[in-house]
């Protein structure tokens, strides 16, 4: 077994399809409309379905926004140089909410973005 991918509603596909591929690096796997249940999916990730977890963006036709609720937490991202890779996701467009730094207490350095949406996505140091 394994995890497949995680789905995150989305209020603009095409501004969050533009975030997950040129501002994190994702490729756009696969994408779909489904008119007769007014929505759109979009599959992004890291490498193909078979072989890894991707994130399913699912666009609800005439839904601009959504209320994230105080249950989510965040997505993780594995980067080699999380100072390098935060400073690459501004000059792309990233909205960065916590600079590159030590962990709170830890040692392990770590960054935050927001999405489009609001979601938030942790670059996390490779050790």
């Amino acid at each position: 077994m394994r995890i497949l991918h995680t789905m995150l509603r989305v209020g603009n596909l095409e501004k969050s399809i533009a975030f997950y591929t040129d501002v994190l690096g994702m490729q756009e796997l696969r994408h779909q409309d489904y008119p007769e249940g007014e929505f759109t999916l979009a599959f992004v990730g890291y490498g193909d379905e078979a072989n890894n977890t991707v994130l399913e963006l699912t666009h609800n036709w005439g839904v601009e926004s959504y209320d994230l609720g105080n249950a989510y937490g965040h997505i993780a991202i594995g980067v080699d140089d999380v100072y390098e890779a935060c400073e690459k996701m501004k000059q792309s467009g990233g909205k960065v909410i916590r600079d590159a730094g030590p962990m709170n207490a830890g040692s392990t350095i770590i960054a935050f973005l927001e999405d489009p949406d609001g979601y938030q996505i942790e670059l996390i140091g490779r050790e």
